[in-house]
């Protein structure tokens, strides 16, 4: 086994890889750009060794930079993880001429397969099954349009040195053609320094299956069964489940061998994912069309380790030093049910658009991390981490398992709602939308299954506003709370010898001003009023920024972060709403008591907005005073009357002045 193994990528990958190393007692080098210089991997390795600029091709994609970093730490084998430089053969080739072991298949076998269209064309000489296309070397425009009429619209147009859904393009029709293969090659030569492509024909709604395989020096090969990878945004995954929903253990064994035949044909060693599109009812003899084989680690190789019970890092690791493969077929068996929710930063109702920005929250449920468990976490960030542009827009990938797809499904809803992330936009809220469809929940799958589901999928995570404001107020009154050895005179909390203290709080709630009074009623609680009505409020603290709030007769848990005059609010029905509050003024004393109101901070009147003798609701505003280049207005904390006005407009006054004076409408005169 190696003693030392630098892993050649960033994030998640390279805090995982480096995990299973440090069990196996094998030591690590971490690789950073300027980019990455604080982050997460960098500090999961032994060691690290600076690579270059922020800009992948000036870092992480620098072949030569690796290589010398892997040489001078004396590392004897290089993990390239996924992504980079994983399936580039021509990194393969130089790790073995430079003395270091490629933690991966041959180089040989990475080239056999780095083509699309040359792979399939070698699949179909040795009898696997392919989709009718064209894959072949000629690709003028002309002769390409011919060949998507011949073989039928729809058609796909992929990028042939391509994945991860990057330079493709569904085509219905002539018409769309020409602007189609445009678009793809443009794509695809900024992705891969290739505008080469094939087309297929476009299954309507097929399903995507792909078989984990592992081959050895020896000749030896398994599979570790199928994943369902099928729930898809632009071509690129979403959630993935093993086993797939469905699939019997004849047709399981079926596309098991195919997969391994594919493998034993490019003589290939290591991990090693073989895809499939298939007909929706492949695990029942429906037809199964090979796709593509990733010479690499998937990104969702942890539902594989979660319903076999093996590290695949483990397995790469030895037999990359030339050990045998640990099991033989027969030995291996399958336990459960594991789905993964890839957590990324994009905004899903803007067409997934990716997100950067610093994770200001980053609060996880309670979970393993890149271990067994029911719920695991792998994760290459921390909270106060910058999510870059330079990099993939992932942040997380989140697993359940449990011994029922229905167990799993209720297990990975309950743990996305208890994922809080804030400061940049996540697709969170639409994953647990996606969980709980009808679609996903009945195994109902295939590639299009976002778009059938778009109307109850692409919708704004909303929040009652009446919940909204509680929630802010729950953790208002936590702020303020006094320790309980101080005395009444030091306590915050609204006690009052007489009368009712009442705070008056201006929010922005989605766009909207919103005017609420918090009153203190001592023994029995709290009421809270707003334009739509006025409830008992009452919150207990749970730590880590949880309540417990009961507003009127229904009752909830949140998690309330803030963040200066921000307030990110995560109700338990896992919706998410960010507010903005500023605080106008408190009651210095009760109405009951006087009715004195007071200026909350030094500044200038700058309009009265009501007379003396005047009657005025609860929440009604009165006067607008100008402090720190911003209006503060002061509302009614009830219904009353304007008994005495002690300013007039453009005066100065200092804090705690009195502006003026309200009676109860009960209050005789």
């Amino acid at each position: 086994m190696f003693t030392k193994i630098l892993i050649a990528n960033r994030g998640e990958i390279a805090c995982r890889v480096a995990s299973t190393a440090r069990r196996m007692g094998v030591r690590t080098v971490a690789v950073y750009s300027d980019a990455d210089v604080d982050a997460l991997h960098v500090r999961a390795c032994d060691e690290a060794a600076h690579i270059g600029p922020a800009a992948p091709r000036e870092s992480y994609l620098k072949i030569e930079r690796i290589l010398a970093a892997a040489l001078a730490s004396g590392a004897q084998a290089i993990h390239p993880g996924y992504g980079f430089l994983s399936e580039n053969a021509e990194f393969a080739r130089a790790c073995a001429e430079a003395g270091l072991t490629f933690i991966g298949p041959p180089a040989s076998s990475i080239a056999a397969m780095g083509s699309k269209s040359a792979a399939k064309a070698a699949m179909e000489q040795i009898g696997i099954p392919i989709v009718p296309g064209y894959h072949g070397a000629r690709q003028d425009p002309d002769f390409l349009s011919a060949e998507a009429s011949r073989i039928g619209y729809p058609v796909l147009i992929k990028a042939s040195a391509g994945g991860g859904g990057k330079g493709m393009r569904a085509v219905n029709s002539g018409a769309e053609f020409s602007a189609a293969l445009v678009s793809c090659r443009r794509e695809a030569l900024a992705s891969f320094g290739d505008d080469q492509v094939v087309l297929e024909r476009h299954l309507r709604r097929p399903r995507h299956i792909e078989v984990q395989i592992f081959g050895d020096r020896f000749g030896s090969y398994v599979h570790l069964f199928e994943r369902d990878c099928s729930v898809q945004r632009r071509h690129q995954k979403v959630l993935e489940e093993a086993p797939a929903p469905g699939m019997t253990w004849t047709r399981r064994a079926e596309i098991g061998a195919v997969a391994i035949a594919v493998a034993r044909s490019v003589g290939y060693v290591g991990a090693g994912t073989v895809e499939f599109i298939a007909e929706p009812h492949v695990g029942q003899g429906g037809a199964f069309f090979f796709m593509e084989m990733n010479t690499r680690l998937q990104v969702e190789h942890p539902v594989t380790e979660a319903i076999t019970g093996l590290d695949l890092v483990e397995w790469q690791l030895r037999i990359a030093a030339g050990e045998p493969l640990p099991l033989a077929q027969d030995e291996l068996s399958l336990t459960g049910h594991a789905i993964e929710a890839r957590i990324c930063a994009e905004n899903p109702l803007q067409e997934f658009l990716p997100s950067a920005g610093r994770l200001l929250i980053y609060r996880t449920p309670s979970a393993s991390l890149f271990s067994p468990g029911p719920v695991r976490l792998d994760s290459g960030v921390r909270e106060g981490d910058a999510i870059s542009p330079h990099y993939d827009s992932m942040i997380a990938k989140l697993i359940v398992q449990a011994p029922s797809r229905a167990q799993a499904l209720a297990q990975l809803d309950l743990a996305l709602a208890d994922l809080h992330i804030g400061g940049l936009q996540t697709n969170v809220a639409f994953l647990r939308r996606v969980v709980t469809s009808r679609s996903f929940a009945l195994a109902e799958l295939d590639t299009t299954l976002i778009e059938r589901e778009r109307e109850v999928l692409f919708v704004p995570p909303t929040l009652p506003r009446s919940w909204a404001v509680a929630a802010v107020a729950a953790r208002l009154l936590a702020d303020e709370e006094a320790p309980a050895s101080a005395d009444v005179w030091s306590r915050r909390d609204g006690f009052r010898l007489h009368g009712v203290a009442r705070r008056l709080l201006q929010l922005e709630h989605e766009g909207e001003r919103v005017s609420a009074v918090l009153s203190y009623l001592r023994e029995s609680g709290h009421e809270l009023q707003i334009a739509s009505g006025t409830w008992l409020l009452r919150a207990q603290g749970l730590g880590e920024d949880r309540f417990d709030v009961t507003l009127g007769d229904q009752r909830a848990r949140v998690a309330v972060y803030r963040d200066g005059a921000r307030f990110l609010i995560y109700a338990a029905q896992g919706q998410t709403s960010v507010l903005s509050i500023h605080l106008l003024a408190r009651a210095r004393q009760s109405v009951a008591s006087g009715g004195r109101l007071t200026a909350q901070m030094p500044g200038r009147v700058v309009a009265l907005l009501v007379e003396a003798g005047q009657a005025v609701k609860q929440g009604q505003a009165l006067a607008v005073t100008e402090a720190m280049k911003m209006e503060h207005t002061l509302t009614a904390p009830e219904d009353g009357v304007v008994s005495e006005i002690t300013c007039v407009a453009g005066d100065q006054v200092a804090e705690g002045a009195e502006l003026l004076r309200l009676r109860p409408s009960s209050t005789p005169v």
